[in-house]
């Protein structure tokens, strides 16, 4: 009896281990202890990021916009992805961007054991890498939910954890050019109100749709002119995370 109360007992504090770095995910936490992870970087600079793909059908699209205003951004790749679209992974680096990790499978690491989370990394990792001929060095995890696991597996491959300032909901049915816009700058709006340290943060937005219910490629570029026009108007400069912590 004692050892399964003991037992139990290990249990509950493993599980309590596992899930705290999930309170990262909440904004309104990582806002006030997390700062770094949540993108705060130079001023006057913003870290426009995207997840999801590479996908040839909106990928390409979203790199000829970003040649278009001389922007450069870092994707968050999935390696199921880039096993689909080899070429496509290779030409964003081509194009001058910068590659992150976001798993090989999308799925949340609160529900994935231990080993499992180092095996999808690890994998994404490899497929990435081998594909591209780059070293990536950041990880964003899916759903933006870290788990100890996550950490764990982030630093096994020597890669940085990194989540977001705030994001366009472009997964969601409604987005419009104008919705995405207004969730970003909103965001941005509010977090320089409570801290001006916030002037300067990481932006999410997706270039794949592949695990969302709607086509949202066209909202997210359309977004993107909007958010040209948003950054000359408060001089703001847009670029990759490489550049945003310098």
């Amino acid at each position: 009896m004692k050892f399964a109360k003991t037992a139990l007992a290990l249990s509950g504090v493993l599980g309590i281990a596992h899930c705290l770095p999930a309170i990262s995910s909440i904004p309104s936490v990582r806002r006030v202890l997390f700062p770094r992870l949540l993108g705060v970087g130079k001023s006057g600079h913003i870290a426009l990021t995207f997840d999801d793909g590479p996908d040839q059908k909106s990928t390409p699209l979203i790199l000829d916009i970003l040649d278009e205003y001389n922007w450069k951004a870092t994707f968050f790749l999935l390696g199921i992805m880039v096993k689909r679209e080899p070429e496509l992974a290779v030409e964003i680096l081509a194009r001058g961007h910068e590659i992150g990790v976001h798993g090989f499978e999308h799925k949340n690491h609160l529900y994935r054991t231990l080993p499992a989370v180092i095996s999808d990394v690890r994998q994404a990792y490899d497929v990435i890498a081998r594909t591209t001929g780059a070293t990536p060095t950041w990880f964003r995890p899916p759903y933006g939910v870290l788990s100890s696991s996550s950490f764990l597996a982030a630093q096994m491959n020597g890669l940085t954890p990194i989540l977001w300032t705030t994001w366009g909901r472009d997964w969601e049915d409604s987005s419009t050019p104008e919705s995405i816009l207004s969730q970003l700058s909103g965001g941005l709006s509010a977090q320089e109100h409570r801290n001006p340290l916030f002037a300067s943060p990481t932006l999410l937005l997706h270039d794949s749709d592949c695990t969302s219910e709607i086509s949202m490629s066209k909202a997210t570029i359309g977004s993107l002119t909007l958010l040209s026009d948003w950054a000359k108007n408060n001089s703001i400069q847009i670029g990759a995370l490489r550049d945003h912590f310098k």
